[in-house]
């Protein structure tokens, strides 16, 4: 088939022509920000799950629901925490940029630069942005993060409430930030939302999303709609992959549809990378795609995961942390005790704890529980087993 018009859009983040399966999350976001943007309280989400699943796409998918309803939009990724705020102050600068373009801003912007300035310097990691308005002091400069998170967060509301706007940020990988940061982070925005200001924050991370004191949690709890997202139902799956091969002039065979399912397990991403792959091999001028063309595409998509999805995080790891994933893996997918993976690997699990919290560090394995550890990429034990096909 002709591969310029192929509908399906692997890779990191880029969103799908049919975003299926995710209407509910959607829908409770967009009342969120209606609701703050009239001063009453709503939840927004902190959205979990294994890499693939469509957390990324998802956050940008709010991003597009707030711009509608009038707030400026502003995404970070984190990957160091040390850089939080740094982060935190390039997206509020850009924010209130944004929202000193607009006719009606007034002196709360010019304020909310201020306090910016200062929070900046009494933050060294931020110290870098550059910004030349005149600082205002005593509100966002004690050197305590959550508490100028608070200040900073509460006058960018401010200014943005006396524009009729409001501002919405969405963090990403919020599984590298340690529980002092989240707490920080968490008690900075129960400012905003205590005073009702239209500042909404929505996130996204692995599983491991560290735990956090009893207060910061009553934090969170109040402020957020806990969402796990995964594989795609059936149902669900059949709209992701049938829709934009409609829109083509396209069909899938039950059967090819059926196999694709099986062969992915209903993860978004893998759903596109398999579905672009058996487009691509289908017949010329062909406006079906048939089980054949799903078999053939196999070896080409499980070649594309495995070089640019699962080795591209494999291939950092030391040779004693390879050796634990691939021991993991034999112990089949989903959760697995830590005695079992150091019985496979001849040791006590006391010697390979530093390989294990090491793995954990570089986002590759979670512990759902005590003594137990996940891969964070879905179909991990069959890419290892590709891998390294010896256990020992």
């Amino acid at each position: 088939m002709d591969q310029v018009r192929n509908p399906y859009s692997p890779g990191a983040g880029a969103r799908p022509s049919e975003l299926a399966g995710r209407s509910s999350e959607l829908a409770d976001m967009d009342v969120a920000l209606q609701r703050a943007l009239i001063g009453r309280s709503g939840k927004s989400q902190l959205i979990t799950g294994l890499r693939g699943v469509g957390k990324t796409v998802l956050l940008h998918e709010f991003g597009r629901v707030a711009v509608k309803r009038g707030f400026i939009y502003e995404h970070i990724e984190v990957r160091d925490a040390e850089q939080l705020p740094l982060l935190i102050a390039v997206a509020a600068r850009k924010a209130l940029v944004k929202l000193g373009g607009k006719k009606k801003a007034k002196g709360a912007n010019r304020r909310a630069l201020g306090v910016l300035k200062a929070f900046a310097q009494a933050h060294p990691a931020a110290a870098s942005l550059q910004n030349e308005s005149e600082v205002v002091a005593g509100v966002a400069d004690s050197g305590d993060l959550g508490s100028d998170l608070g200040g900073l967060f509460e006058e960018v509301g401010e200014a943005a409430r006396s524009l009729e706007a409001g501002v919405f940020l969405t963090v990403d990988e919020m599984h590298h930030l340690p529980s002092p940061a989240l707490e920080a982070l968490l008690r900075g925005l129960h400012r905003t939302s205590e005073l009702g200001l239209p500042f909404v924050l929505a996130g996204a991370g692995l599983p491991s999303l560290p735990a956090v004191s009893e207060e910061a949690r009553a934090y969170a709890e109040r402020m957020f709609r806990f969402r796990p997202i995964g594989a795609l139902a059936t149902d669900e799956a059949a709209s992701a992959v049938l829709a934009p091969a409609a829109g083509e002039g396209v069909s899938w065979k039950g059967a090819a549809l059926a196999r694709l399912y099986e062969v992915t397990q209903g993860y978004p991403y893998f759903m596109q990378e398999f579905a672009k792959q058996a487009w691509d091999l289908a017949e010329e001028g062909s406006d079906v795609i048939r089980p054949s063309d799903v078999e053939r595409s196999i070896p080409l998509a499980m070649m594309e995961l495995d070089q640019g999805f699962f080795q591209f995080r494999a291939a950092k790891t030391t040779e004693p942390e390879r050796a634990y994933l691939r021991a993991m893996a034999e112990l089949g997918p989903g959760i697995v005790r830590s005695a079992d993976v150091a019985t496979l690997l001849r040791k006590k699990t006391t010697q390979v704890a530093p390989v294990r919290d090491a793995l954990m560090k570089k986002a590759i394995c979670f512990s759902p529980r005590f003594n137990e550890l996940a891969f964070t990429f879905p179909m991990f034990d069959q890419f290892m087993k590709r891998w390294m096909p010896s256990l020992l």
